[in-house]
C-alpha cells in the first residue's frame, strides 16, 4: 500500500466508526478538546471573494487528511489519529501580511495562497504563531460565482443559516473530509490527482434540501457551539453538482 492508500484507509476507518455524541471530550481535560486550525488569507486589499476562500478551505481540509504524511509513521499522522479519536472540530482564523507568512512553515497544507489547514492539536497546545491569528473578523460579502464545475465534487452550504465566512470555511472543510471518506480508494486517488478540484455554492434552503435528499449526499450537522443551533445541517457534499 502507498502512503496515500494508508491515509485514506485511516480516514475511512475513523469516520465509519464514529458516534459523535459519545466523543470523549471533557473540558476539564484540555488534551481531549482537539481541533484542526485553518488559516484564511484575507488581506485588506485586494479582498478575495467569499467563494474563493471557501473553496480553498474545503480543499485544504481534505488535503491534510489525505496527505502522504497522514499515511506514514510520525508526528503528522499521530496528530490526525488523536483528532480522529475525539470530536472533529475545525477553527478558522484570519491571517494577512507577515502573520500569513509566519504560519507557512508549520505542518499543514496550503491551497492557492488562500487557505492553510494545519495538523490538529489540543486547543490548549495550538502553536503560538497560529494562536495569534484572529478567530473573528472573517466576514466576506456574498458573491455570485456562477454554475458549479461539471463532473466535479460540489459542497452546498445552506445560505439561510447566515454563517460567517469563517464558520462556513470550517463547515466546508468538514464536508470535503467526509466526502473523501465516502469515496472508494480509486475515487479518492483520482480526486487527489486533480488537486481536490471542487466547487462551493451557497444556496437557498430549498435548494439545499434538494441536494440533501440525494442518496449520495454527505451531510454535515453542526454541534452548535457557535452561530447555529445544535444538529443544524450546514453543508451537503456531493460527488457532482445537482
Amino acid at each position: 500500500m502507498t502512503s496515500f492508500d494508508v491515509a485514506h484507509a485511516r480516514l475511512v476507518s475513523a469516520m465509519d466508526s464514529r458516534n459523535w455524541r459519545d466523543d470523549p471530550e471533557d473540558p476539564a481535560k484540555p488534551e481531549t478538546v482537539q481541533a484542526m486550525q485553518i488559516a484564511l488569507h484575507i488581506p485588506k486589499q485586494p479582498v478575495p471573494s467569499r467563494t474563493e476562500v471557501l473553496e480553498a478551505a474545503a480543499k485544504a481540509g481534505g488535503a491534510v487528511c489525505l496527505d502522504e504524511r497522514a499515511g506514514e509513521d510520525g508526528a503528522f499522522a499521530e496528530a490526525l489519529a488523536q483528532w480522529y479519536g475525539h470530536r472533529i472540530r475545525k477553527v478558522a482564523r484570519r491571517a494577512r501580511n507577515k502573520a500569513w507568512s509566519d504560519v507557512q512553515q508549520l505542518p499543514g497544507v496550503t491551497v492557492s495562497d488562500r487557505a492553510r489547514a494545519f495538523v490538529p492539536s489540543a486547543v490548549s497546545d495550538v502553536e503560538p504563531a497560529i494562536r495569534k491569528l484572529q478567530i473573528g473578523h472573517t466576514d466576506l460579502e456574498y458573491d455570485e460565482p456562477g454554475p458549479a464545475l461539471p463532473d466535479t465534487p460540489v459542497i452546498y452550504v445552506d445560505g439561510s443559516l447566515g454563517m460567517s465566512a469563517g464558520k462556513a470555511a470550517a463547515q466546508v472543510g468538514h464536508g470535503s473530509m467526509m466526502l473523501a471518506a465516502a469515496m472508494s480508494l480509486d475515487e479518492a486517488r483520482a480526486w487527489a490527482e486533480r488537486d481536490f478540484a471542487l466547487s462551493v455554492r451557497e444556496v437557498s434552503h430549498a435548494d439545499f434540501q434538494e441536494a440533501c435528499a440525494r442518496p449520495e449526499a454527505v451531510i454535515i450537522r453542526d454541534a452548535g457551539f457557535t452561530e447555529v443551533a445544535p444538529d443544524s445541517a450546514t453543508v451537503c457534499a456531493l460527488p457532482r453538482a445537482v
